[in-house]
């Protein structure tokens, strides 16, 4: 696979070096013969109750590192420290524990995560080597008084985790000494650059899954590439934000011009093998019983061809990502529909297709679906109020929690009284994670929040009222940017861990 990471491909001739031109990434035409040969797989499968995710998934690969070194009983004087390990006999035993949790915490796992064979350090000497190691994270069992053995673990933009144990077995001397001995260093304040007080564990094994979910979610998110249809920008007059998608968070951006998506469709409308397969696919969507039908049949089935020119560019630029800039006019001339229920099919399907190109927003969309595993709604909010707002937008995921097919209302898209756009029915009482980027870069905000109801408003058509679940009046005062993300679930931890490792300010209401 070619990976052009930061630069992106610029359509400069050449990727990598490796000879993909421009020519080849826009104009290749082999991504619809395959769309009309297999019936416009790229939203995947759309009658079923299930779908096999598409999403890129890199795995998080944990280095384990136990802090052990025997201790001799000397008379008379103060042999050992506070803990259970003194003999290899202790530790081998302590070993064998480890291995069985991590080996049930990598079989379990909603997320692709793989441990490394565990290793002991007991000198600077040992730790420094173990520290070069090809891993993402280091995770240490702290059973022994060796901060200068741990410290010699970490290394410079590296995430660390430390483990202790008071009652889940052996007694852990770091239990009694990260604090004062690692994380102050035998001082009043928090020394340990990279390292803080989130980053150790006491017992839990799920708090240790949450963390690494967290890491896990920030090394997908990192250099990702994304179609931009129309190009890129930062909404409301930010453009700022698309140079810092690419520099802070590494974004790979591959703009496709609207001449170029024209070319596609025009091509695509020509082929009748593709024609015939998305007319069916749009019937068998249309025949579903959790589906109603407001607006010409002709959209949709039109919105199925749209999605499939959207798959082309995605299987050939090697992602899972795409937005679209200007989708609330420029599109619509030339698909002759709207885009906003080929990003539904595209979402629901496990790609991350979002409308509006907005940067501001897009990374939180991707972090937060990295996190959930789940669909995200990118909606715009209200005004807050009697402790509930309301948030909505022409296109949302009609499979939130990743799997069940949500009840859906096919209408135009409401600003234009034109094409195909869902309403997606968000059952009550469902629990959401609500994340707020604001428009600097340097603070998200994130609440809890307890759908009431899906209203049908004069405004964008996928609707729902959420009731806030925390401090309702610092809500309405910490509000920044624009667009928020809506997930099913509580990821608030996970948000906030994940945001803090990467440098961004975190404010959980």
């Amino acid at each position: 696979m070619c990976v052009p990471g930061k630069q992106g491909l610029g359509f400069d001739g050449s990727c990598c070096g490796q000879g993909w031109t421009r020519r080849q990434f826009i104009a290749g035409s082999a991504g619809l013969a395959a769309a009309a040969g297999s019936g416009c797989p790229a939203g995947g499968q759309v009658s079923g109750e299930t779908t096999e995710p598409t999403l890129s998934r890199k795995p998080l690969k944990v280095l384990p590192v136990f802090i052990f070194k025997p201790c001799e009983r000397k008379d008379a004087t103060s042999w050992r420290w506070s803990g259970a390990f003194f003999a290899e006999g202790d530790a081998e035993l302590e070993r064998q524990r480890i291995r069985q949790e991590l080996d049930r915490m990598e079989a379990g796992s909603a997320f692709p995560i793989r441990f490394a064979t565990l290793q002991t350090a007991g000198t600077k000497d040992q730790a420094s080597t173990l520290a070069d190691a090809d891993d993402d994270v280091v995770l240490v069992y702290g059973a022994q008084r060796e901060p200068e053995v741990i410290e010699a673990l970490l290394r410079p933009g590296k995430p660390a985790l430390m483990f202790v144990r008071q009652n889940s077995g052996p007694f852990y001397y770091m239990y009694i000494g990260v604090h004062g001995h690692f994380l102050r260093q035998r001082t009043d304040s928090i020394r340990k650059s990279g390292f803080d007080l989130t980053d150790v564990v006491v017992d839990r094994q799920d708090e240790l899954v949450w963390r690494l979910r967290s890491l896990y979610a920030l090394k997908n998110m990192r250099d990702k590439r994304i179609v931009t249809i129309g190009g890129s920008d930062g909404w409301g007059g930010h453009p700022e934000a698309v140079q810092r998608a690419r520099e802070f968070w590494g974004f790979d951006l591959l703009d496709v011009s609207y001449t170029q998506l024209g070319d596609r469709i025009q091509r695509a409308l020509q082929d009748p093998r593709l024609l015939s397969a998305c007319r069916k696919e749009a019937q068998q969507l249309l025949s579903q019983k959790r589906v109603t039908l407001e607006t010409d049949q002709g959209f949709v089935e039109r919105a199925f061809i749209l999605q499939s020119v959207f798959g082309s560019l995605l299987r050939e630029a090697e992602t899972d990502a795409i937005t679209v800039n200007n989708c609330m006019s420029t599109i619509m001339p030339i698909s002759k529909t709207t885009a906003c229920l080929p990003l539904m099919l595209l979402n629901d399907a496990g790609y991350m297709a979002l409308c509006e190109s907005d940067f501001v927003a897009i990374p939180a969309d991707i972090l937060l679906r990295y996190i959930s595993e789940t669909p995200v709604f990118l909606c715009n909010p209200s005004f807050p109020h009697d402790g509930r707002v309301t948030v909505s937008h022409c296109t949302a995921p009609s499979r939130m929690d990743g799997t069940t097919a949500l009840p859906i209302r096919i209408l135009t898209h409401y600003e234009s009284d034109y094409g195909a756009a869902p309403k997606v029915e968000i059952p009550k009482q469902q629990i959401v994670t609500i994340l707020d980027a604001d428009f600097a870069g340097k603070r998200w905000l994130g609440f809890l929040g307890e759908v009431i109801d899906s209203p049908f408003y004069p405004i964008c058509r996928t609707q729902i009222n959420i009731r806030v679940k925390g401090d309702f009046g610092r809500l309405a005062e910490e509000i920044r940017g624009w667009h928020w993300m809506v997930a099913f679930g509580d990821h608030l931890d996970k948000l906030g861990y994940a945001l803090r490792k990467a440098g961004v300010g975190w404010l959980a209401v």
